[in-house]
């Protein structure tokens, strides 16, 4: 009975030898995956996520490039525009800022005086005879205090007894360079014959007469040719003439200039 019960047990060599084969394949064959928990590849793909994410960083460095391309434009516009600014405002205050001329009578010389009648036996009409002539020269400096030159026309210098004409001189015209003054000297024939008929008192013989002048002139001062300015200069002067003394300067002269 125990020998049948051992034979039964026992398997015979041959069915052994095949289990242990089996037994090795199972362990040698990998275990296939779980269907439920394998990622399928259209819903999850491989590499999909990895590109956006590049996409995504370079959109982001493309975008702060941009804006630091358009606040560095912005910044050296800003910049240029004060530096403009304050260019401008220093030529302004410098440069196109046109000062005016200054024109001064420096002196006024005698150089010839006629005074008398003309014929001193008929003194039946004293203010009919007498004769008044007299050669001035007058010294005018004309300065020009800006960085630009001043080009001026032909001048007058008329002078005036009692509101009368009694001369006019004339001066050519001319161009004054950058902080340079120019001098003129002017010689008018002063001929009072036919004022005297009537204002002249014939009782100022070997006194002094008060005289009195204007001068007119016109000129423009031009920067560079970019900025242009005309400008009238008026210079009235009043002055006293000793009828006693050849070859002296008037006396009490006193001017006073205008620009406009």
């Amino acid at each position: 009975m125990n020998q049948q019960t051992q034979a039964v047990s026992k398997p015979p060599k041959r069915d052994r030898s095949i289990v242990m084969s089996l037994e090795k394949e199972e362990q040698v064959k990998p275990l296939a995956l779980n269907p439920a928990l394998a990622v399928s590849p259209t819903v999850h793909p491989i590499g999909h996520s990895h590109d956006e994410e590049a996409a995504r960083w370079w959109k982001s460095s493309q975008y702060l490039r941009k804006r630091r391309c358009f606040i560095w434009c912005c910044g050296c516009c800003g910049a240029l525009v004060v530096i403009l600014g304050v260019i401008i405002l220093i030529l302004a205050l410098t440069l196109f800022k046109v000062k005016d001329p200054r024109l001064t009578m420096n002196s006024i010389h005698i150089d010839t005086l006629n005074f008398g009648s003309r014929d001193v036996n008929d003194p039946t009409n004293l203010a009919d005879q007498i004769s008044f002539n007299a050669t001035l020269r007058a010294d005018i400096s004309l300065k020009n205090p800006n960085i630009a030159s001043f080009k001026f026309d032909k001048s007058t210098t008329m002078f005036y007894y009692q509101g009368e004409t009694v001369g006019v001189a004339y001066a050519p015209d001319g161009n004054i360079g950058s902080h340079s003054t120019a001098r003129m000297n002017v010689t008018v024939d002063v001929m009072a014959d036919q004022v005297a008929k009537t204002r002249f008192n014939f009782s100022l013989v070997g006194t002094s007469v008060n005289l009195t002048s204007f001068t007119d002139i016109y000129g423009r001062v031009n920067v560079w040719g970019i900025y242009k300015r005309d400008i009238e200069i008026l210079l009235n002067c009043s002055m006293t003439v000793d009828l006693n003394i050849v070859g002296q300067d008037a006396k009490n002269k006193v001017c006073q200039a205008n620009v406009r």
